[in-house]
């Protein structure tokens, strides 16, 4: 360090006020600036470092508030171009109500007053055939069976709802193939019973139809023409054949007598005159000894009969044999709680469905078409369904739709499946696609109106295959 040259005493003397006055202020000065920037600094003074120190502000950081990350990044979604808007106004369509659901992701990828509830002709089918194999099983038969009574010569022939049973001999087949035969429960029936009387003959046959009310058959909103048309029978848990005049034939005219005639035609398969004995309608009674049974096919294939030929009387049938098999009793009411039911416990939305009969015969069915393509969808993925998917018509080549689906429509062929449905002033058809890019698809359509008429099923062919052909690029625009 380099010397310190002292200053003169003449100086000092001249400024020894001011100096002494400005060495105060400093340390003043000093001592202040370090309390305040330092909070106490140790000492009388401050070091030139810590003076810098205290005048120099800390630089203040301001955190930027943070962004919030999604947990999952979600995938594109692809832009849908393929519109079918032209098809869906077609005029011969009247009003429609429609829906389509991917069936893998469940979503609605096009629609049109979906929730509109409308009368579904046959497709009404399909809620019948879901609920019984939902909640009887693919595997379970109707019984016919032939019981003993404490009345010398009588046997009770006890129907349980099975419209399948025919008279037709060993070799020949009804529109119901694999159905039981009647020839088949006589021949049990006369052994046991002979073994039951030695000696004794058959005088009288009681008709057993209680399974279900037997006044119970006829809905107050059908059409005669109906029966008399040859398209539905009564509704009776005994008859055979469907009460069909032709056996062979799908339409051929039904009788106002069903459990009468199922009678006559056993007790000429047992080899009696129907002339020369009794037959009355009546009850087993209980504890009746067992002389006889046969079995219809399984549910599996009465439900594919059903669907894939619009059998109202086999749809009819299933849907009190249901009914009574849940509870309800199998009335014509109960319809309304008995198929529900079983469909809400599928997962399904039932709360807008009006069911009035198991065939979707009558104008007072009333269900959306959203229901009916989320059902479709519900029988297209799950296996104990798949019964149901296999009864559908297929476009162009099975059961009602065999003559649908030509010309500029052949494109869907084979890659529909399908129930279609026809009431006044409605025309339907439901079922599952498997488009041109392999996305299965279900879908409903319901075309309503006061000139509704067949050129509608041509247009509901058009649309539907306009959606086969778009896939998963079908728009909803």
């Amino acid at each position: 360090m380099g010397r310190v040259t002292e200053p003169s005493t003449s100086f000092l003397a001249r400024h020894r006020f001011t100096v002494v006055a400005s060495a105060l202020a400093i340390v003043f000065l000093l001592a202040s600036a370090g309390a305040v920037s330092a909070g106490f600094m140790t000492g009388a003074s401050a070091t030139r470092a810590d003076i810098a120190a205290s005048a120099t502000p800390a630089p203040v950081v301001t955190n930027a508030p943070g962004r919030t990350s999604p947990a999952v990044i979600p995938a594109a979604t692809p832009v849908r171009s393929c519109t079918v808007s032209p098809q869906a106004v077609d005029a011969a369509l009247g009003t429609l109500r429609g829906s389509v659901v991917d069936v893998m992701t469940g979503e609605t990828v096009f629609s049109r007053t979906p929730d509109y509830i409308s009368a579904p002709g046959s497709a009404m089918a399909a809620l019948t055939a879901t609920a019984a194999v939902s909640k009887l099983g693919a595997d379970y038969r109707l019984s016919t069976s032939v019981l003993d009574s404490n009345s010398t010569g009588t046997i009770v022939l006890v129907g349980g709802g099975d419209p399948t049973l025919t008279a037709l001999g060993e070799g020949e087949e009804s529109v119901y193939a694999g159905a039981a035969k009647l020839d088949d429960l006589a021949t049990s029936t006369l052994v046991a019973f002979e073994a039951a009387h030695p000696g004794k003959k058959i005088t009288q046959i009681v008709l057993d139809a209680s399974y279900w009310d037997k006044a119970d058959r006829w809905n107050s909103t059908w059409d005669r023409s109906l029966q008399t048309g040859g398209s539905l029978s009564e509704v009776t848990a005994l008859q055979v054949d469907g009460d069909r005049d032709d056996p062979r034939a799908q339409v051929s005219p039904r009788s106002t007598e069903p459990i009468k005639r199922a009678g006559i035609a056993f007790a000429k398969a047992l080899g009696l005159d129907p002339d020369d004995i009794t037959i009355r309608e009546g009850k087993a009674e209980n504890g009746a000894t067992l002389l006889g049974q046969v079995n219809s096919a399984p549910l599996s294939t009465l439900v594919q009969q059903m669907l894939s030929n619009n059998d109202a009387t086999l749809a009819e049938a299933v849907a009190r044999v249901l009914s009574v098999e849940t509870g309800f009793g199998g009335s014509a009411a109960s319809l309304q709680q008995a198929i529900p039911q079983v469909l809400k416990a599928l997962g399904l939305d039932t709360s807008d469905l009006t069911i009035r009969d198991g065939s979707g015969l009558s104008n007072a069915d009333a269900v959306p078409a959203s229901f009916l393509s989320h059902l479709m969808a519900k029988v297209s993925g799950e296996e104990p369904l798949a019964s149901v998917l296999l009864g559908l018509p297929i476009a162009a080549e099975t059961g009602s739709l065999a003559g649908r689906f030509t010309g500029d429509n052949a494109s869907a062929a084979g890659q529909v499946s399908a129930a279609s449905g026809a009431v006044n002033g409605s025309r339907s058809l439901a079922g599952v696609i498997n488009s041109a890019d392999e996305t299965p698809l279900a879908f409903a359509f319901v075309a309503t109106g006061n000139t509704i008429n067949d050129d509608a099923n041509t247009a509901l062919d058009t649309l539907v295959a306009a959606i086969q052909a778009c896939g998963s690029n079908l728009t909803n625009n």
